[in-house]
Order: C-alpha cells, then sequence, then structure tokens
C-alpha cells in the first residue's frame, strides 16, 4: 500500500517519508509522526491503517537531519538510541518537516490533520500550535507538552496519556488542562507507549479505544 517518497522542507533540506493512499477516494489527508524509533516497522504500518481508514498517510523521517534512515525496535539498547539521536534534532527543524509533509498532502485540495506518538506526540502539539493549515491534531503521549503548553493552538486538538506513564507523570496533565481546560484529554489505564503493539507497554483495550477517538475526531474535522 505505501511508498517511500522525498518532501522537500522550506530550508531546502531533503528529508524521506512514507506515504500510503486509500484504494477509494480520500476523506482527507494525515502527516503521521513518528516515536523516537523512525519510520519503522510499526509507523508504516500505523500509516497503513490511517490510509485504510481513507486518509492519504505521510509518515516523514523526521531523524533523516541527524542519521537517514534511522530506524529501530523497542529494546532497552533501542531505546537510548532513540533518545541519543532525539538529542542531536532541533524541534524547529522538526516543526519544518512536518509543515513540508503537510503542503505535500494539501496539494490533494484535502484537509490535513497530524497524528504523533511519544516525541511524535509533542510534535503535533506544535504542529496545530505552529503550522498554518492544519485541521485537527490528535497526541499520543507526548513528553514536551507540558513545556510548550503555553502555545496556543490553531485548531481543534486531543491529547492521550496513559494513568501509568512513568515518563509523564499527572502534574504534566495538570499543566496542560490548566492552560487550555477545554481541549479534550483522555486518561487510560495503561503506560508510555500503549498504541504500539510492538512494545511490551501495548494495552490492546486502551489503544482500540484511543485510536476510535482518534478516528471519530478526524471524522469531525477533517472529513
Amino acid at each position: 500500500m505505501g511508498e517511500s517518497i522525498t518532501l522537500t522542507s522550506e530550508d531546502g533540506f531533503k528529508l524521506s517519508a512514507y506515504r500510503a493512499t486509500p484504494s477509494g477516494k480520500p476523506r482527507g489527508g494525515l502527516v503521521v509522526v513518528q516515536e523516537i524509533f523512525g519510520v519503522n516497522h510499526h509507523i508504516r504500518n500505523v500509516t497503513d491503517s490511517f490510509a485504510a481508514d481513507g486518509y492519504v498517510a505521510i509518515a516523514p523521517a523526521l531523524f533523516d537531519r541527524v542519521e537517514r534512515g534511522f530506524e529501530t525496535g523497542y529494546q532497552p539498547a533501542d531505546i537510548e538510541r532513540g533518545r541519543e539521536v532525539r538529542g542531536k534534532l532541533q524541534l524547529d527543524h522538526a516543526v519544518m518537516d512536518v509543515r513540508a509533509a503537510v503542503k505535500e498532502l494539501q496539494k490533494t485540495g484535502l484537509k490535513v490533520g497530524v497524528v504523533g506518538y511519544c516525541f511524535g506526540g509533542t510534535i503535533a502539539w506544535l504542529a496545530a500550535t505552529r503550522i498554518d493549515g492544519v485541521a485537527a491534531a490528535s497526541s499520543f503521549y507526548g513528553g514536551g507538552v507540558a513545556d510548550t503548553a503555553g502555545e496556543q493552538p490553531k485548531c481543534p486538538v486531543i491529547f492521550h496519556f496513559g494513568e501509568t506513564d512513568q515518563s509523564i507523570p499527572k502534574e504534566h496533565w495538570e499543566r496542560i488542562k490548566a492552560a487550555h481546560p477545554k481541549i479534550p484529554m483522555h486518561i487510560y489505564q495503561a503506560g508510555h507507549g500503549f498504541a504500539c503493539d510492538e512494545r511490551a507497554s501495548f494495552n490492546a483495550d486502551s489503544a482500540r479505544l484511543a485510536r476510535q477517538r482518534t478516528i471519530d475526531f478526524f471524522r469531525q474535522h477533517i472529513g
């Protein structure tokens, strides 16, 4: 279903991306933002699944600025490696590259949303606050959202967090709620990465519910 494409960011940087196209008439476009593990097997599957739901979906390889073609699994060593690469990437560059994916999807004439997981959850939030033309954003357990909660979204946003997420404590959600009391936030009986079926922290019931809420949200705001 998917293919590899090249995006050109506004500073001229060229990055790869995975694009999946629905078989029928598209409902809209979606940018799928990776975890710290790159555009790996899981993220490609997620992108395919959104295409199956009717969306032209693009997952930009945001780590190309640090290491082209980076992708890894979910073992402890992989997590350390992902954190290392993430630490070398500027958030402004990540937002810039997501903007390139948004513009690519806008060529279809469709409304465009952004969904992101882990690191991508933070970027999905920043896409909502910093990128013009984003119609809606769904953020899954973004660890950097509280630090940028003072920013104002330009579109509807929905948040998903795990109740037992050791890396994102309750205080984090409360800071976001205090800044944006009207933005829907769902807390699941699960840990970090609960929506990824390749992680030990996968929680099938929470993943299913969060995904359905995300689809319903995009149906409402994108089509």
